[in-house]
């Protein structure tokens, strides 16, 4: 209860309350417009750049981080000696704070960078590796470097809860390594799957925090986020928009989880 009364004082209450400029056309003394601001959102050329490269950025990064996880999971799951040191090697970016590796991140990316430096002792040239269309690539490299770890402990405990009679028996049967994967293996790390699907989805909306670390509130357009949109919003003190922006970022993860949960419901059972 001291949880869910705090929730909803620090959370619940301002995001309502600030749910009220959404409806006018200035913060001081607005006047009523409707949907006007939702509607100029569709129509502004930096929130659709910020909505499209959010959605790209979720569409590649999510399968990736969950095939590479469960990869990973499956590999230390076969570990006999020394499963927790393999454990804690994939858990080590999880409790690194980003700011500690922002450092790292530039002197490695940067025009005249450690994988630059490299490139050129090569006889290769430069490249622009955060002031290009590269940059994408690059941030996804990030998050999975961040996020896989979280990923592989969901499908370790998925994997230890799946009774080893099933592949016993499908032993027995003599199917193959890749029949007992796709029949036993996957459905059983459905509801897991899941969880972890709305993990990753929920953790990509947070490399905005990478990504403006390393290159600032207006980065490359291929890696500019509505998390920028509404960033620079805010700094504008343009709350209207800002405040549309927010409401239709929440509407769109508020019915994408409730979908995934029916799925998990609907597995379970």
């Amino acid at each position: 209860m001291p949880g869910l009364i705090g929730f909803f004082i620090f959370f619940i209450f301002p995001f309502c309350l600030s749910m009220v400029y959404a409806f006018l056309d200035r913060p001081v003394n607005g006047t009523f417009i409707g949907l006007a601001n939702f509607a100029s959102l569709f129509q502004n050329r930096a929130y659709m750049r910020g909505l499209t490269n959010t959605l790209l950025f979720i569409g590649i990064s999510t399968p990736l981080n969950l095939t590479i996880s469960l990869g990973i999971a499956m590999l230390v799951n076969r570990i006999v000696k020394g499963r927790g040191w393999f454990t804690l090697i994939f858990l080590i970016p999880l409790v690194i704070p980003s700011g500690s590796m922002v450092f790292f991140w530039k002197t490695l990316f940067s025009y005249e960078g450690a994988l630059n430096g490299i490139l050129n002792s090569l006889g290769i040239g430069k490249v622009n590796w955060l002031d290009s269309s590269l940059a994408m690539p690059v941030m996804i490299f990030i998050f999975l470097w961040k996020n896989c770890g979280y990923n592989m402990i969901l499908f370790l405990s998925g994997l230890g809860n799946i009774p080893k009679d099933y592949y016993e028996a499908a032993w027995m049967d003599n199917a193959s390594p890749f029949k007992a994967f796709r029949h036993i293996t996957l459905p059983c790390l459905i509801p897991t799957g899941i969880l972890a699907l709305i993990m990753s989805i929920i953790n990509s909306f947070k490399i905005f925090r990478e990504i403006y670390l390393i290159t600032g509130g207006y980065p490359h357009e291929s890696i500019y986020t509505l998390q920028h949109f509404m960033n620079n919003m805010f700094l504008a003190l343009n709350y209207p928009r800002l405040t549309s922006a927010t409401a239709i970022l929440v509407l769109i993860i508020a019915l994408l989880t409730q979908f995934l949960l029916r799925m998990e419901r609907k597995a379970a059972t």
